[in-house]
């Protein structure tokens, strides 16, 4: 057997000497972390600056969301979505829904809500010893009891017309109707008032609060369907559609609920437009939403020139560092990611810590101006994300100019 079958050959002693020295994840990290432990104020201002960014940015995106979302729910308790259809006036011979319209108009897709009034003509007055001129501007309506919730109406004192006692003489007035006929609440625990139309007394069950959207509703006195039927030959055909839908296709819904109500005549059904209050509804979601883009950008850019500026800082003054650590044999590789984790770590640091001020204060601020709580899982996401982002920016060319440091020129000028 010849010896070199046996015996490998001799290696060289110096050959693991010569090659680079790899680096695990936990060691860059740690070199990373050495210059903010070693410059812990400047490390701490660095990143003071980062989370003031970060926090500016959770703040500009959660209390301009949460007053929108305020101001919101004020536009739509104005009926945003509502919609109103009725026979074009004065026509001869008048021109007369069908009793079922209501029905019809729930099957629009979009819409959520449809109910009706009648007007059945009667005259309303407080009581059979007061001048009969004293309901002249009041209108007594037939209702379904499902009309609140189609013109987003409230009542301010006692309940609403029930299925129970829809065939029952009671009645709900409307704000102005109750303060014209001396009712302006009901007071719970003593007997409810009564008032006089046509020749059979009502009995007051309820008070409605203002509707500015719907003000005839407002100088009304709302019948239950069966007893109009029963006490005031009321013929059942409805003489206006209340309906509400999607704020999306409202102006769809408006398209079609006049053919939808009356198909054998569409063209003598007037429609209302959507409300005003919708346009502005839309225009300030826009406007916040160019608003928060602004100054979100700002914020980070703010950031990101601090950190940039402490890194830079940084590579100048740890020139004999750096000189050393090449000469020990560090490759240009090793050095950039070195400050380039250092100036990640150091972003990140501050933007947890503006993530968790911004949220902080964003909640007690909306607490404060009795606003809705929000904050926006995009901006805590954003605020974390953007923090590594600015960090890997804001390190490049300080680790790119770190690695360019030559040994002997940083060990031996300074």
């Amino acid at each position: 057997m010849k010896r070199s079958d046996t015996v490998p050959a001799p290696t060289a002693p110096d050959a693991d000497l010569t090659r680079p020295v790899r680096l695990a994840p936990s060691d860059v990290l740690r070199l990373g972390l050495l210059g903010i432990r070693t410059r812990r104020m400047r490390a701490a201002l660095s990143a003071l600056g980062i989370s003031i960014g970060i926090a500016t940015l959770i703040l500009v995106t959660s209390i301009p969301a949460a007053s929108q979302l305020h101001l919101d729910r004020q536009l739509s308790a104005l009926g945003t979505n509502t919609l109103r259809a009725e026979p074009v006036p004065d026509r001869n011979p008048p021109v007369l829904l069908p009793e079922e319209a209501p029905e019809m108009a729930r099957r629009i897709g979009p819409v959520t809500h449809a109910s009706a009034v009648a007007n059945t003509h009667a005259l309303v007055r407080r009581s059979d010893r007061t001048d009969p001129n004293d309901g002249l501007g009041l209108t007594v309506l037939a209702a379904r009891t499902d009309l609140l919730s189609a013109v987003n109406g409230k009542v301010r004192s006692g309940t609403f017309l029930k299925a129970a006692t829809d065939t029952f003489p009671t009645v709900v007035l409307g704000y102005e109707a109750a303060a014209r006929l001396g009712i302006p609440r009901l007071t719970p625990g003593q007997e409810p008032p009564q008032v006089l139309i046509n020749d059979t007394y009502f009995t007051v069950v309820g008070v409605l609060g203002p509707m500015k959207l719907a003000p005839d509703l407002e100088r009304s006195v709302l019948v239950g369907w069966g007893a109009a039927k029963k006490e005031l030959h009321f013929d059942g055909h409805p003489t206006v559609i209340y309906t509400t839908a999607r704020e999306d296709a409202v102006e769809d819904v408006a398209a079609v609920l006049g053919a939808t109500v009356h198909p054998e005549s569409p063209g003598l059904i007037q429609v209302s437009r959507p409300s005003d209050a919708l346009a502005a509804k839309r225009a300030t979601a826009a406007t916040f939403s160019a608003l928060f883009l602004g100054l979100a950008g700002v914020a980070l850019l703010v950031g990101g020139v601090g950190v940039a500026n402490t890194m830079y800082i940084s590579v100048l003054e740890r020139r004999r560092e750096i000189g050393l650590r090449r000469a020990l044999g560090a490759h240009r590789g090793q050095i950039r990611g070195q400050f380039l984790t250092e100036s990640v770590a150091l972003s990140l640091l501050g933007g947890l810590l503006g993530t968790a001020v911004g949220v902080l204060a964003s909640l007690a601020y909306s607490a404060y101006q009795g606003w809705p709580s929000v904050v926006p899982l995009s901006a805590v996401g954003a605020g974390t994300a953007g923090a590594v982002a600015i960090g890997v920016v804001a390190g490049v060319y300080p680790s790119m100019r770190a690695a360019g440091v030559a040994p002997t020129e940083a060990l031996g000028g300074g």
